[in-house]
């Protein structure tokens, strides 16, 4: 006797049936959070951001060093400004690398972008060349200007060499014997 496919259960063949979660996931725009993340990250970068932050961590010391002891909320080993201070660093990596990756893909866009340009301008080029080469070709089989005055000067001469020469009156063809055959 053969043995029948279980129909109940887990199989491998066949894709999972798509499930619905108990909690809706939130939806964040990647774009809106890339923004977001560019600016943060280029704030961070900035001469303002050191000065608030050197502000903040002097303030901070000095008022859990010199306040009044029942005042101070992070004794001597300031272990709560460690902690925000990591926390913060926790968040700036993340956001700085998205911020990184963004620009990577700009400036591969754009390098993309000049690659092609680039590439129609070497072809632009090395056609104007191609005519230019053609052109200077015919232009050997073309009359010059100065060709054309040397063969004009030519002809001139050759019809003042013409009227020079004195052509025989009629009385002088009348007066000569016929010329044999």
């Amino acid at each position: 006797m053969a043995r029948e496919p279980r129909t109940r259960g887990l199989r491998l063949d066949q894709p999972r049936e798509a499930r619905r979660a108990l909690i809706s996931r939130p939806q964040v725009d990647p774009e809106a959070f890339g923004r977001l993340s560019e600016r943060f990250a280029r704030f961070m970068g900035t001469a303002r951001f050191l000065v608030y932050m050197t502000a903040f961590i002097a303030l901070w010391l000095a008022w859990n060093v010199l306040a009044p002891k029942p005042l101070q909320f992070d004794p001597y080993t300031f272990t709560f400004m460690t902690l925000l201070l990591s926390l913060q660093a926790s968040y700036a990596a993340p956001l700085i690398l998205l911020a990184q990756n963004r620009q990577t893909d700009r400036d591969r866009v754009i390098s993309e972008q000049d690659r092609a340009r680039d590439e129609r301008a070497l072809a632009d080029t090395e056609y104007l060349t191609r005519e230019v080469a053609s052109l200077r070709i015919a232009l050997r089989e073309v009359a010059t200007r100065d060709f054309v005055r040397s063969e004009l000067r030519t002809l001139l001469e050759e019809l003042d060499q013409r009227d020079r020469v004195p052509e025989p009156d009629e009385e002088e063809l009348d007066a000569a014997p016929p010329a044999s055959a």
